[in-house]
């Protein structure tokens, strides 16, 4: 995303004076003060550009470094780019002196964390790369990331001099590796996913080998996956002896993503992978409904801050409320829902005890059975994480559900 920025003067602090503008606007300089190159802002993000900035190189401290970040000064590196992840490491260590406050409450708790994972990645995300045309970063030492941004920001290069934070292209290039590398999936055989950038990756397992012991039902001709993501329910369901599976989604990224993934699993044919908010419209008057629809939704009512966050972070629940919502209706007579949760959001009294409970009633539904899942994931078993007592208590469940 790109965001606007007015013209300001120099700062009298910098080597040259520079400007981040939009990447839509016109370049030229409409500053009497601003008399340095005009870069383009280059963000993933809704973050916007830096109103303040300053050209640094492997002469500034850590220390002034992390005094002029904090006063709300950006950092565009001209030095060592090997230079510019030991900063941003050292800018990391200073942050992490101050960690998040426990509240007195596991939900006050969680918004204080929150808060301080955003003023960590506001700081950290004070220090900028240039990056030139055809996605070069001219810089000493500084990687090939051609490939990577162009997987991230589209195949379209810059037609001029751009500004991106350092922290979000190390996380261009990680997520790139991960794309390339896949995710092996043991509900899969060991097959590996591939996600693309901003759809999250099932590098937590629970959910998916919940789906792969549920016991299917005996109508297994037809079955529809909600919020597919990197396709790999679909692609299970396949596996499992589904005849035909249809996995909707609503962005663009993960749809072709599902489709890449359902072809190298081997299940392309079985897989149907269709651009949809929840639920397809039916595909004929006829239609009875589906035999089994499944849903991973977003776990948490809470606003997501980047792209891969949407898979954790559902505003006021919108895609679970959603889902529940429209389940009856979907389902053919005798059909089996499977709703995938996880109860953190309950621990950290982002949702009542008994909220679920009554949506579920409230869409004319009923729960046949249950599956639960213990967490495996590192952070359950971290006593410093803010968070450590709910996520250790954490469970995720699969919920069976029919019409009542």
């Amino acid at each position: 995303m790109e965001g606007p920025l007015p013209p300001l003067p120099p700062v009298t602090t910098a080597p040259h004076a520079t400007r981040v503008t939009d990447a839509n606007t016109d370049a030229r300089d409409t500053s009497a003060a601003a008399t340095g190159p005009v870069l383009r802002w280059l963000s993933l993000t809704d973050t916007p550009p830096p109103r303040r900035l300053v050209e640094a190189d492997d002469t500034l401290r850590a220390d002034a470094a992390f005094k002029l970040v904090c006063e709300g000064t950006a950092l565009l590196w001209r030095g060592d780019y090997h230079g510019a992840r030991q900063l941003l490491a050292a800018l990391g260590r200073r942050v992490d002196r101050h960690p998040a406050k426990r509240g007195a409450t596991p939900r006050e708790t969680f918004h204080l964390h929150r808060q301080a994972q955003g003023r960590r990645a506001r700081l950290l995300g004070m220090l900028l790369v240039p990056v030139e045309p055809g996605w070069e970063v001219p810089l000493r030492r500084a990687p090939d990331v051609r490939e990577a941004c162009e997987h991230a920001y589209g195949p379209s290069a810059p037609d001029g001099p751009c500004a991106v934070s350092l922290r979000e292209l190390l996380g261009v290039v990680g997520g790139y590796e991960w794309r390339r590398k896949g995710v092996p999936v043991p509900a899969l055989g060991g097959d590996r996913v591939y996600a693309y950038h901003g759809v999250f990756s099932p590098i937590r397992g629970e959910y998916v080998d919940l789906v792969a012991r549920a016991p299917l039902p005996a109508d297994r001709s037809l079955a529809l996956d909600v919020g597919t993501g990197t396709g790999v329910l679909a692609a299970l369901l396949a596996r499992r002896g589904v005849a035909r599976v249809v996995a909707t989604d609503q962005d663009p990224r993960a749809l072709e993503c599902a489709r890449e993934n359902a072809a190298r699993l081997g299940v392309a044919d079985q897989v149907d992978v269709v651009a949809a908010d929840l639920f397809p419209p039916a595909p004929d008057p006829d239609f009875q409904g589906y035999p089994l629809v499944v849903c991973n939704p977003p776990w948490l009512p809470a606003k997501p801050t980047s792209s891969v966050e949407h898979a954790v972070y559902d505003p006021g629940g919108r895609m679970l409320r959603g889902f529940l919502a429209g389940l009856a209706p979907a389902l053919a007579p005798g059909g089996e829902g499977w709703l995938v949760m996880s109860d953190l959001a309950e621990l950290l009294e982002l949702r009542a005890p008994d909220e679920l409970a009554g949506l579920v009633a409230d869409a004319g539904l009923t729960v046949v059975g249950r599956l639960d899942a213990s967490p495996r994931h590192p952070k359950a078993a971290d006593a410093d994480d803010p968070l450590h007592a709910a996520r250790a208590a954490e469970t995720t469940t699969l919920w069976r559900l029919t019409r009542r």
